[in-house]
This record gives structure tokens, sequence and C-alpha cells, in this order.
């Protein structure tokens, strides 16, 4: 379980990613490099991390699904993701 702090920080991040993303392009396309550096730092796409929409753990993610392959493993036993079998784990 991730911690709510980093959780919130991810959300935090996502909503600065969203309001500069159209700033952010017009200044790529014109080149104004100078004009990009001086956008917040967290406003990159870049630095967003991919994690588990449950749990909130960023490691072993699988973008498919939006899960860790922890939580994935865990539901696909239980019979809640559809057209998954469990074969050989």
């Amino acid at each position: 379980m991730a911690k709510e702090s980093m959780k919130a920080r991810e959300v935090k991040r996502k909503k600065l990613v969203d309001k500069y993303a159209e700033k952010r392009a017009k200044l790529k396309a014109e080149g104004d490099y100078i004009g990009l550096s001086k956008l917040p730092r967290n406003s990159s796409k870049v630095r967003l991390h991919n994690r588990c929409s449950l749990t909130g753990r960023p490691k072993g993610y699988m973008r498919q699904f939006g899960l860790s392959r922890i939580t994935f493993r865990e539901m696909a036993s239980a019979g809640l993701i559809p057209g998954i079998k469990k074969a050989s784990w």
C-alpha cells in the first residue's frame, strides 16, 4: 500500500500536467525553450508515475489493466477480470 502523501503528490502532478498541457505544446511548437524552462517542473508529462488504481503501488504496473502485478494476479485468481484464466502461475 502506498502512502497517502505519495498518492496525493501524484494527483497534484496530474492536475499540473493537465493545466499546462496546451501552453507546453504551444511553446514546443514555437521552439521557445526559455519559455518552457519557466513553467513548473512538475507540469511535464514525464514527471508522472504510473500507479496501481487500487493499491497505489508504483512498481510492477500493467498499463493495459491499470493495476500492479500483485493486484492483477489476486483479481484474476478470484475471477474478477473477464477473459483471464489462471494458466500456470
